[in-house]
């Protein structure tokens, strides 16, 4: 047992992650958090017999450890699905990802798609070299960046793309072959791209499911315990209903931003990096409908600008058990930040004209109970301060005893396994 005082803040999948794994340790910890409950965003809340998350959140394994932790801890209760994925451009739907996808587009725009994708040939600039917009351009060419990339990319950052980097987008945006494109072009394309072609959801209640698995394994988790302050100079806390709290190792899971908020002393060129992160925020409305609501699909994707949202998710496609029989739940994401504000006053009757408008709801589906989640932190933004802003903050913090950790923490555009790798990670850092 180590006699060190190990603090992890945050009660989410990654700070419960760091208590498992430090658990596993067997290393002494204590978590506190600052909401009732544990899960962080990843929560689920029941209404009027439909069960909601926090926005749209699903588990995708690119790691044999993960699958089998997860699995473990939710003993037979998590369901393997094929990714239903459509977008919805030119008045029709047709299957994710776009650019392998162009058979189903107007004759003219695939043509235009495919030839100057053909024209980006096999030589690209490294990606070091290019902002985010001309790396689209280079590496899809200027149909496929014009009809999906460069639309949707700019309302779900909500910033311009030559402002940001390429850093995170391996991970997350499908790159077909050119055969693959080809062949796409003639016929639907079976095969299944990207780290989200198979996603696994609990079979009950939501994916809330997950965090109080890993909560019922744990000990010392102390909530409704926000933290006011941290004092580097005396390695101390002050914490709501607890008062002063020493630590020796911090795992810090709070969104970088609030952390600079209560940290002191801070020097005035690590309080700079701070000021020069940047980030958007999602406005999440989830509906209860009456009747049946785009059965089979998983979610959409919408490019253009005549809706507000830029993605739509089906609940009940991902468990049955989640609504009551013979209605339907969705949730819808519009993005925003200070490049970009909304109208809070008017978003929602917003949101629901355009799904009537898209043909998401028809006449027969009622709209029988509203969830609002307004996440402040959405997505870090990957602009030119980005790197070196992240990198001086995270070598202050680990100077001062400090672990980030999780996708706010590390702010980091993380998938939940993600977060729940770089808890194991933070674990791992903590020395006896």
């Amino acid at each position: 047992m180590s006699n060190k005082k190990i603090v992890i803040l945050g009660a989410g999948l990654a700070g419960l992650s760091a208590a498992w794994h430090l658990q596993k340790k067997k290393i002494e910890y204590s978590v506190f958090e600052k909401d009732p409950g544990v899960g962080g965003l990843c929560r689920s809340k029941q209404k009027k017999g439909f069960i909601f998350d926090c926005d749209g959140h699903l588990l995708h394994f690119r790691n044999r450890y993960t699958l089998r932790l997860v699995l473990g801890l939710l003993k037979g209760g998590l369901v393997s699905h094929a990714r239903s994925a459509w977008i919805n451009n030119f008045g029709i739907f047709s299957h994710y990802p776009f650019q392998a996808n162009l058979h189903a587009l107007p004759k003219r725009v695939a043509k235009e798609c495919l030839l100057e994708f053909i024209k980006t040939g096999k030589s690209r600039p490294k990606k070091t070299c290019l902002n985010f917009l001309k790396w689209i351009n280079a590496t899809f060419g200027k149909g496929i960046s014009r009809y999906f990339m460069i639309p949707y990319n700019e309302k779900f950052w909500t910033v311009p793309l030559e402002e940001m980097t390429c850093a995170w987008t391996d991970s997350f945006i499908p790159q077909p072959k050119p055969d693959e494109v080809v062949a796409g072009f003639f016929a639907e394309n079976r095969k299944r791209f990207g780290y989200n072609a198979t996603f696994w959801y609990p079979r009950q209640w939501g994916i809330e499911q997950l965090p109080l698995a890993l909560e019922g394994q744990l000990r010392n988790i102390s909530k409704n315990c926000r933290v006011n302050a941290i004092n580097l100079q005396e390695k101390e806390l002050d914490i709501a209903e607890k008062g002063k709290v020493g630590f020796d190792t911090l795992i810090s899971t709070m969104p970088l931003p609030e952390l600079a908020k209560i940290i002191y002393p801070l020097p005035s060129n690590i309080l700079k990096m701070f000021k020069r992160l940047r980030w958007n925020s999602i406005f999440n409305l989830n509906l209860g409908i009456e009747g049946d609501c785009q059965e089979g699909k998983h979610w959409i994707y919408f490019p253009h600008k005549r809706t507000v949202f830029f993605r739509v998710g089906f609940f009940h496609n991902f468990s049955k058990k989640i609504v009551p029989r013979g209605k339907s739940a969705i949730y819808t994401e519009v993005a925003y930040s200070a490049s970009k504000p909304i109208d809070k006053n008017k978003i929602v009757p917003e949101i629901i004209r355009d799904l009537k408008i898209s043909g998401i709801l028809s006449k027969e589906n009622k709209i029988s109970v509203l969830d609002i989640n307004d996440i402040k932190y959405g997505y870090p933004i990957y602009d030119k301060y980005y790197s070196r802003a992240t990198t001086a903050i995270k070598e202050f913090l680990l100077d001062n005893n400090i672990i980030t950790c999780g996708r706010y923490g590390n702010w980091r555009y993380m998938s939940m396994e993600d977060a729940i790798l770089d808890g194991r990670q933070a674990a791992d850092k903590v020395k006896k």
